[in-house]
């Protein structure tokens, strides 16, 4: 009896399991709308491609049906959708692998842009130090120049 029981629930997950695999080149849009995610909206714009011809596989999924991109497609397939009878693996290392280069190029590039700055406002008060320097002589050659005009006006006038 426990034999027959197992083989029956073994025979259930089984077609649990198929059912809840739906394949978009032979979905119905019944079949689709009752995936999670796959509204009315999605699940006429996968039919109306696939009229014009079968999906060959997830990344002409993605390339012909508007609004879904790799995130939504991982999500589909979560769900049991497939292309092909298969499900849905991503690419994503190669993605972040391309990105690390312009990260690292912006990461220099910012980098850069802050020294610039940083020499520019060196250079900055470097100038407002010499402008203060060259203030500071003039006018102390203008006292030397008073001091020096006054000497002979007091020598003067103790003769």
């Amino acid at each position: 009896m426990w034999k027959k029981l197992l083989a029956a629930l073994a025979m259930c997950c089984a077609t649990v399991m198929a059912m809840a695999a739906v394949d978009v080149n032979k979905a119905t849009e019944a079949d689709l709308d009752a995936l999670k995610g796959i509204g009315p909206v999605t699940s006429k714009l996968i039919l109306n491609e696939r009229k014009k011809g079968a999906f060959k596989d997830w990344q002409d999924f993605i390339d012909r049906v508007k609004g879904v991109g790799e995130s939504r497609a991982a999500k589909f397939s979560e769900e049991g959708l497939t292309v092909n009878g298969q499900a849905f693996k991503p690419v994503a290392t190669a993605k972040k692998d391309d990105k690390a280069p312009a990260k690292a190029a912006k990461a220099d590039a910012k980098a850069e842009k802050a020294d610039a700055k940083a020499e520019k406002k060196e250079a900055k008060a470097e100038a407002k130090a010499e402008k203060k320097e060259v203030k500071a002589d003039a006018k102390a050659e203008r006292k030397e120049a008073k001091a020096e005009a006054a000497k002979p006006a007091a020598s003067a006038a103790r003769k």
